[in-house]
């Protein structure tokens, strides 16, 4: 039998500490917060140490961690707000709905800084596509992203997708969004001044969602679908709604603090503004506007239901904003008055149901160091040699490759998106990074010619190979991404998908990555000014414990000074190819899609980033796009050079004659996914001068062939014509592949 400790998610010394700091034993109430607001998902008691390696600030950084979202500026009229979450449980639970409100509750939290959400991105990640609960799942997700951002009406432009067999009971979905404010307007999570009240307004509280903080921290076991009323459900037309009605409320200087009402509910949202403004708050929870009849305190206070957000407001306020709420019919209610004292209570009618300090909510959650022990699997699969691959026929391979799902076309997915909702899409999905116009910041006397380059990275497979060395490799390729659109990186916001940090291996692997982490911020100079930690991905069943592979997720945000001199990754026209970047290494096919699909195996090492190489070749791509002397830019990655090359004729009419001379193995040159290396299309009165820039930024360039007119694949290599195909074919076989496996 589960002790009541247990049903709240906490652990018999945590319930023990809540009994010595209160001085008493809290009623069900009480613990049902403090449960909620000590989980892991809340509280960051496991992570909290180690994300106090990763740099924060910079010049342009306005708000960095510790509101719903990160803050910086685009220039001296308009900043932008974006942050990424996790809703990974509910969408394994309920794909449809667990993705939706996902989708809801980031869009939530950029709209509670102020800022008007004008874009959505994604990360998903499945078990393989022979499993038919994979297939389900994926259906389900991507029907639930495309159902609530569509309706809602801000564009999914970007995105990935991976499969791998380390997610099929834990399958990763997270989202980003991205909003855009008028510069020196940021609304935060605070009141000023006791005597405030706390306005609610969006949806009514129904029983949706309760322990949804709970359960997303923990592990799954085989009950999960006990745990299916643990998931909210969504109305994207009341989110819509929602959002016009906050800014119109911002606009008109009616708002001194928001929160959104996102995990733990009113109980989070209040106890949250109560903590960052250094005061406390009373609820009366009688006046909270609800769905269902017969709903207790606990219920309320813990109600997870969305498009709800909690306006802090002056009390001459109040009328302004229930008459905007009424004009947009929306429910809405003077819940809470902020007081002096520093203590949580919570009152329903004449009877008081809570009575805790605010510290003991929001700041005395245990905060763990957990011990770290490496996994022994990193010393074998390290060993690997590649040197006992056998060798293999190059067509049969890049025809293994490029129908691989994590190479393969996407379009199936992001086809189901409206990414052109709003009309700032430049460059649609399955390029390098998105890319958006800033056409107005809200107020449409306020113009600019800048662009907005988003970018979403997250490979596993090379951060469960080498957390360390894999987490800088996914932070440099995010920041390369969108340098290869001609934008200068600002910052990232960062999605931690982690197994049970319990497990001294799960630990380290954490521990690791955001050492990794870290350390590529601050040599590409790029801080960290949001982010979610999401634990516990991992599911013991009779198989034993499964834990997916480590996944930092990156989503990094560049700044174009022009818009209109964008490149994509399609070739606009003839010309000369080269690879430009560090060149100075060996071909390694660690962690590539061409080891696993080929010769089944998942080891290796992880291609080593150069970071002052790559910061060097970040700049040297802004320069060159800047100076129109390159006409595409595309990197190497998932699939190597040769899927590098075809992508970008995938985006255009022309074919391509490779002629690479190399000591290495063609296989291994072909396919090794090498970090700080991209292709540039090249017009052929610019080589010269493309080379020269190049070589004055101290970086390495290759010759490697042209873009012709024949739709033709030609690879020559040190002479020997090793593959010629005909383009459409091998665009057929990339373009059908996801949707053959469904």
């Amino acid at each position: 039998m589960e002790k009541v400790w247990e049903v709240h998610g906490l652990t018999r010394e945590e319930y023990d500490r809540i009994v010595s700091l209160l001085g008493r034993e809290p009623n069900r109430v009480e613990l049902g917060i403090l449960g909620a607001l000590w989980s892991e998902h809340c509280s960051y008691k496991s992570s909290k140490e180690v994300l106090k390696m990763l740099p924060t600030s910079a010049e342009w950084v306005v708000q960095g961690p510790g509101e719903n979202a990160g803050v910086v500026a685009v220039d001296d009229k308009g900043w932008v707000a974006f942050k990424i979450e996790s809703h990974n449980h509910p969408s394994y639970i309920e794909p449809f709905h667990g993705a939706a409100t996902g989708v809801g509750g980031i869009i939530r939290d950029i709209l509670s800084m102020g800022a008007r959400p004008i874009i959505l991105a994604d990360s998903l990640r499945f078990g393989e596509l022979d499993d038919t609960k994979s297939k389900f799942l994926l259906k389900g997700v991507v029907s639930g992203i495309s159902a609530y951002g569509n309706s809602i009406g801000v564009p999914t432009v970007a995105g990935e997708t991976y499969f791998e067999d380390s997610y099929r009971t834990n399958p990763l979905v997270n989202a980003f969004c991205l909003g855009i404010m008028p510069a020196g307007r940021v609304v935060k999570a605070r009141a000023t001044r006791p005597g405030q009240v706390l306005f609610l307004i969006g949806s009514a509280t129904g029983r949706d969602g309760i322990h949804g903080a709970v359960m997303a921290s923990g592990e799954f076991g085989e009950n999960t679908e006990e745990k299916r009323s643990n998931v909210q459900v969504g109305d994207p037309f009341f989110g819509k709604k929602l959002i016009e009605a906050v800014l119109e409320a911002v606009e008109r200087e009616l708002v001194v603090g928001m929160q959104d009402l996102g995990a733990a509910g009113l109980a989070g949202a209040s106890s949250e503004i109560a903590g960052k403004s250094g005061m406390g708050v009373d609820l009366f929870l009688d006046r909270v506007p609800l769905r269902e009849e017969g709903m207790t305190p606990y219920e309320i206070l813990l109600s997870e239901s969305q498009e709800r957000m909690m306006i802090v407001a002056d009390p001459e306020k109040v009328e302004d904003l229930r008459e905007i709420a009424e004009r947009y019919n929306l429910s809405h209610a003077v819940v809470g008055e902020v007081k002096e004292g520093g203590r949580f209570r919570a009152f329903f009618g004449e009877e008081k149901v809570a009575d805790l300090p605010v510290s003991l909510i929001v700041e005395k959650a245990p905060v763990y160091r957990r011990p770290l022990r490496k996994p022994a699997y990193i010393n074998m699969v390290s060993s690997f040699d590649k040197k006992t691959l056998p060798s293999v026929d190059i067509r049969e391979a890049l025809i293994k490759v490029i129908s691989s799902p994590n190479v393969c076309s996407k379009e199936w997915i992001f086809s189901q998106y409206d990414y052109q909702v709003g009309t700032n899409t430049v460059v649609k999905p399955g390029g390098d990074a998105a890319v958006i116009r800033l056409k107005w910041v809200l107020k449409p006397e306020i113009r600019t010619d800048k662009g907005i380059a988003v970018s979403v990275e997250g490979n596993g497979r090379m951060v469960f190979l080498d957390p360390y060395e894999g987490a800088k490799y996914v932070v440099a390729e995010a920041c390369r991404n969108v340098a290869c659109v001609g934008a200068k990186p600002l910052a990232i916001t960062d999605c931690l998908n982690f197994g049970n940090p319990e497990r001294p291996e799960v630990m380290w692997q954490l521990t690791k990555a955001v050492e990794g982490m870290a350390e590529a911020c601050k040599v590409l100079g790029v801080p960290v000014v949001s982010g979610n930690v999401s634990l516990y991905n991992e599911t013991v069943d009779r198989e034993g414990a499964r834990n997916i592979y480590p996944t930092p997720i990156v989503v990094c945000v560049g700044v174009l000074d022009k818009v209109s001199r964008f490149v994509d990754i399609g070739f606009r026209t003839t010309g000369s190819l080269l690879l430009i970047g560090d060149l100075s290494r060996e071909p390694e096919v660690g962690g590539s899609e061409y080891l696993k699909v080929v010769h089944g195996k998942v080891s290796g090492k992880v291609p080593k980033v150069d970071l002052e190489k790559e910061k060097r070749l970040i700049e040297t791509l802004k320069l060159l796009i800047d100076r129109g002397l390159i006409f595409s830019a595309h990197d190497v990655s998932v699939g190597g050079l040769a899927v590098t090359v075809l992508e970008s004729l995938f985006r255009s009419r022309f074919g391509a004659t490779l002629e690479i001379y190399s000591d290495s193995r063609p296989d291994f040159f072909l396919f090794a996914e090498m970090p700080t290396q991209v292709v540039v299309g090249v017009k052929d009165g610019d080589l010269d001068t493309v080379k020269d820039i190049v070589e004055a930024s101290d970086l390495d360039w290759m010759y490697i062939g042209k873009i012709t007119g024949e739709r033709v694949f030609r690879v020559i290599f040190n002479g020997d014509k090793v593959l010629e195909e005909d383009l459409q074919h091998l665009k057929e076989v990339w373009e059908r592949s996801l949707e053959e496996r469904l």
